[in-house]
């Protein structure tokens, strides 16, 4: 029996993303039913509501067995709902956000070639959305870290190191300032690090590996960087730079039953429809969610597919150093890609 992908296309430039994810899937003779659904702030625009995302939408992701999520606009401000990506990954619990970062054959490595897993806590922290206006003048966020969420997400954290060969697991706090809940999350993750005594842990403050990222990007390489939910989120955006374009970036988000899958990129309103962003990131994230889903060989053939393309620079993107378009650049995947599965 073949498996169901819930597909939301997306705000701004995600729909021309996704289409390009879908053709070299295509390409790749997958078997997973791929089921469309909106969210986003192009759908609340138009229907309104509490959420940015239609019953509809929960029901085709509730009989899902996962969901791919193109870039989607958040509103801003105060009384606008919470994002698509936060919502999703409250609901079916998907605690570890999974960003690869690995630099391309042939491509930009600003400060030399890296490779590194960050893997962030996804259901907690200050991305709970708890505001409180305690007077005209004073208003708190809520920061909320658990132990039992810092140890599940510190077991994800050393099972990816020991599944890569990954030496040491980093984790990233403040518990310096932040006692109580960096320190929680410290404790739980040295706590787990006693059941795997061949991965070292690197405790790092956050100020720390913010510039030490820069100054000595190698140092971790072969590392998984590990850290609370919106300490991450910064950290994770650094470590994209790296490998020069945001637009490389693909990244899970996973739970015990449930996972989605999403470029790690934003909307780029301002490119939608443009036929220019780089697709990669979208293409990539749907080949890991084939894997997922039990279709490993087409998995890593779209991977293989795309750093050629990559190596051979001729169909890439601007951002990375060439002209050509979306569409382009995604064919030449989606042609390799069937070459290689021929």
């Amino acid at each position: 029996m073949s498996k169901t992908a819930a597909v939301i296309k997306g705000d701004g430039v995600g729909p021309e993303l996704v289409d390009a994810m879908l053709k070299v899937t295509e390409a790749a003779g997958t078997d997973v039913e791929f089921v469309m659904c909106e969210a986003g702030a192009g759908w609340w625009e138009k229907h309104g509501g509490n959420s940015l995302i239609p019953d509809e939408t929960w029901d085709i992701l509730d009989s899902s067995d996962a969901c791919f999520k193109g870039p989607t606009t958040t509103p801003g401000g105060i009384g606008s709902p919470r994002s698509v990506a936060v919502s999703i990954r409250s609901k079916y619990n998907l605690y570890a956000n999974v960003r690869p970062i690995k630099t391309f054959p042939n491509s930009s490595a600003p400060l030399g070639d890296v490779e590194m897993i960050c893997v962030r806590e996804g259901t907690e922290g200050l991305y709970i959305g708890e505001e409180i206006q305690l007077t005209d003048d004073v208003a708190i966020a809520i920061r909320k870290i658990t132990r039992t969420a810092s140890n599940k997400i510190a077991s994800y954290a050393f099972e990816e190191a020991k599944r890569r060969g990954y030496d040491a697991v980093v984790p990233i706090h403040k518990s310096n300032i932040l006692k109580l809940t960096c320190g929680s999350f410290l404790e739980e993750v040295e706590k787990v690090g006693q059941n795997y005594p061949g991965i070292e842990i690197w405790p790092y403050h956050i100020d720390n590996i913010a510039q030490q990222l820069i100054k000595n990007p190698q140092i971790f390489n072969k590392k998984v960087l590990l850290s609370t939910n919106l300490f991450m989120d910064v950290i994770s955006e650094e470590c994209s730079a790296l490998v020069g374009s945001i637009g490389l970036i693909y990244s899970a988000n996973i739970g015990d039953s449930f996972a989605m899958f999403e470029p790690a990129h934003g909307s780029a309103p301002k490119y939608a429809g443009q036929d220019k962003v780089n697709p990669v990131a979208t293409v990539l994230a749907g080949a890991w969610m084939l894997d997922y889903l039990g279709e490993k060989e087409k998995s890593e053939a779209i991977f293989t597919a795309t750093k050629r393309v990559i190596s051979e620079g001729k169909y890439v993107t601007y951002d990375l150093g060439g002209n050509a378009k979306l569409s382009q650049m995604a064919n030449e995947i989606a042609k390799y890609t069937a070459e290689i599965l021929k």
